[in-house]
């Protein structure tokens, strides 16, 4: 019974992507005492329903990765969706506004995977040591959700707001940098709306890494060579409008930049 009371969640949440509209929060629609286990439940039937539509992953991206955000959402640990092919917008491309119900942008750092990483107890520096590049990026999330306005189990099922993703061209060895220090610029039209740092991300981004592998581990799974993944935003998000032009400058990684068309 609760298998297909998941998919029928899976194809709600699918169907007001691909429409894009915004629907009630699964919690309202459909089951009140969704819990984060299940809620993740519900996002493996989505995901392996755009894998079997023929859509290609690119690689997990992580949320929620602030202390913040936590004591906001009452959470103990970061959440994590997956990003596809289709969500991939080119460095100084344009973003159809057409596309999407709500989007926001943040700034985050991704890590180009060297080698599989296989956890419990995976740490930062683990994750460092088997990370190939470091590359900025700029994360658009859009909640299928009206008015933003969800639970956790919500954001889980819902693939964790993942939308749309511009990956910067500056391919970095980790090494050469204190990722915890990087700073980085949101603008749009010109105008600073956010700044943060690595730091910003559960101390480092690598330990943002280094939790995925952990929590992927609970359930016999590990992060793949190749995978390109989103460690958590340095930033907060902010809201996207038609004719946006937004930058994101990143210390030592160069800039990612995208129009918002109609």
């Amino acid at each position: 019974m609760a298998v297909e009371v998941f998919k029928e969640i899976a194809d709600y949440l699918v169907a007001a992507e691909v429409e894009k509209r915004e629907v009630v929060k699964v919690t309202k629609a459909f089951k009140p005492d969704l819990t984060v286990e299940e809620a993740y439940q519900v996002q493996e039937l989505l995901v392996q329903r755009k894998v079997d539509e023929g859509h290609r992953m690119i690689g997990p991206k992580m949320g929620l990765t602030s202390k913040a955000k936590w004591d906001q959402m009452g959470v103990s640990e970061p959440i994590y969706g997956y990003v596809f092919d289709y969500m991939l917008v080119n460095n100084g491309g344009v973003l159809p506004f057409s596309d999407l119900i709500h989007p926001k942008v943040e700034a985050e750092i991704a890590f180009l995977i060297g080698e599989d990483i296989q956890g419990p107890g995976i740490t930062g520096a683990q994750v460092l040591a088997k990370t190939q590049y470091v590359l900025p990026a700029l994360e658009i999330i859009d909640s299928r959700y009206e008015n933003f306005n969800f639970t956790l189990p919500d954001v889980v099922a819902d693939n964790a707001s993942t939308s749309r993703v511009v990956f910067g061209t500056a391919l970095r060895k980790p090494s050469e940098f204190d990722l915890e220090l990087i700073g980085a610029t949101l603008s749009i039209n010109g105008q600073l709306k956010e700044l943060g740092a690595g730091a910003a991300v559960l101390g480092h981004p690598a330990n943002a890494i280094a939790v995925l592998a952990n929590m992927l581990a609970r359930k016999g799974e590990k992060i793949k060579k190749g995978e390109i993944i989103l460690s958590g935003a340095l930033t907060s998000a902010v809201m996207l409008s038609i004719g946006d032009f937004v930058s994101g400058k990143f210390d030592g990684l160069g800039e990612v930049t995208f129009s918002v068309g109609e």
